[in-house]
């Protein structure tokens, strides 16, 4: 009887070791204090209003790392709102044990505040192959047509071929009907390029997260469903939401993951496995609601996390 319980406490562990997470995260405005004369980062400087200093830049990286301490030993990370691929390797870099582990790709995007996406890899489960980004032009705005480019990374686990879309798609300034142009942009870029990986090899399977400044119901986000299934829903947290607007929660932070992801065998996706995190330390209250506790309220430091509240899902390794 004891040699029947040791046993199915080892595959028990076993299998836990082999399931890890997949997350993605809005860290909002991961700026260093540097100038940067191309782009327009002077809100983010030690001499500017909101007095953004290197403390407090220290202190945004360990909160962050303090999230990837959530996801446990995350497979891969998508994050936005980071400045420079130099951020990104602070905070690798805080973490000694991530240094050897993890790489790291990264492209300047022509967003004028200078924000772009990125994506942490596990270089020592994953061996990375390519990376590229996907650029269009805003179809509607009245200041730059300039946005956010979506990022893609190919990779190899064994005998799967692996894609890893990051997105930060055009936010609703100006109204969300007005907006949704640009969105719709993003989507079909995006759907593009998922259209011609499933094309060229119906087996690869696909890891699509980001921002995208829309809803699970929005018209830009469905064109993603017909081809991916979304893993993010209002189900997979405690506030419906990743994100709080006017005290209403919903979901702006997305992963979708292709069908052959819902594999039997090798490198899979646990069902229903997706998740939002709300940590007490990542939850403020502001005129008696709950909302993501975030770095700015406008000028005024609050010393938080982010506006946005991280989200992963489980991948089940060979």
């Amino acid at each position: 009887m004891k040699l029947l319980v040791f046993a199915s406490l080892f595959l028990s562990i076993v299998a836990f070791s082999q399931t890890r997470t997949v997350g993605f995260y809005n860290v909002e405005n991961l700026f260093d204090t540097i100038n940067d004369p191309n782009i327009n980062d002077e809100d983010f400087l030690p001499s500017a209003e909101n007095n953004w200093n290197q403390a407090r830049y220290n202190e945004k990286i360990a909160h962050i790392n303090a999230v990837l301490d959530l996801m446990g030993n995350p497979l891969a990370v998508g994050f936005c709102e980071i400045e420079n691929a130099a951020v990104m390797r602070d905070v690798i870099r805080h973490n000694p044990n991530r240094v050897a582990q993890y790489g790291l790709v990264h492209f300047d995007s022509p967003d004028l505040r200078g924000i772009d996406v990125a994506l942490m890899y596990d270089s020592l489960k994953m061996k990375f192959i390519s990376a590229g980004k996907l650029r269009f032009d805003l179809v509607v705005s009245e200041e730059n047509k300039y946005t956010r480019d979506i990022i893609w990374s190919k990779f190899v686990s064994k005998k799967d071929t692996l894609f890893f879309m990051v997105n930060h798609w055009p936010s609703r300034r100006g109204g969300e009907t007005e907006s949704e142009p640009n969105r719709l942009e993003a989507a079909k870029y995006a759907r593009k390029f998922i259209d011609s990986i499933q094309t060229v090899n119906a087996k690869t399977k696909i890891i699509f997260m980001g921002d995208l400044n829309d809803y699970p119901t929005n018209k830009a986000p469905q064109l993603i469903a017909e081809k991916l299934t979304p893993m993010i829903t209002k189900s997979s947290g405690e506030f419906a939401g990743t994100y709080s607007y006017k005290g209403e929660w919903d979901v702006l932070d997305h992963i979708f993951v292709s069908p052959t992801l819902f594999a039997k065998k090798k490198f899979a996706v646990v069902p229903n496995s997706g998740k939002i995190y709300s940590d007490s330390f990542l939850i403020d209250t502001f005129k008696g609601n709950k909302v993501p506790f975030r770095t700015y309220a406008g000028k005024k430091f609050l010393g938080g996390y982010s506006d946005h509240l991280p989200v992963s899902i489980e991948i089940k390794l060979p």
